[in-house]
């Protein structure tokens, strides 16, 4: 079994790799001037860091001895990342307008550290 550190460190790269890729996503829409293979690129990214966020998270609950009966965080950190799974959908219905998302978004990144580190509702 990998150790503890490697499932922290995957999983915050995870979380990187999606921001950096939401941001790719976000800068196309905004831009006007939809360029294809940026979009692409960010999807294709977004893609990967979602099943590199999903493979740490659930390597890190297993560590720690989460394996059956998960708590109320746990539940609400995978509908947060449900949402930011849907994140390019979002941005585009949005299009011009996605800007608001460069906010949003590291907000709702924010409160799943939240939940995480003061482990709310068990």
């Amino acid at each position: 079994m990998l150790s503890l550190a490697f499932y922290k460190v995957l999983h915050l790269f995870g979380i990187m790799l999606m921001f950096s890729a939401l941001g790719a996503v976000i800068a196309a829409a905004v831009g006007g001037a939809e360029n294809p293979r940026l979009k692409k690129l960010g999807g294709l990214a977004h893609g990967i860091a979602l099943v590199i966020i999903l493979v740490g998270g659930f390597g890190l609950l297993a560590r720690h001895g989460f394996t059956a009966g998960w708590p109320l965080w746990v539940w609400l950190k995978l509908g947060i990342w449900v949402v930011f799974g849907a994140a390019t959908v979002f941005v585009r219905k949005a299009g011009e307008k996605a800007g608001w998302l460069l906010v949003l978004l590291p907000v709702l990144g924010a409160v799943s550290a939240w939940l995480a580190l003061y482990r709310v509702g068990g």
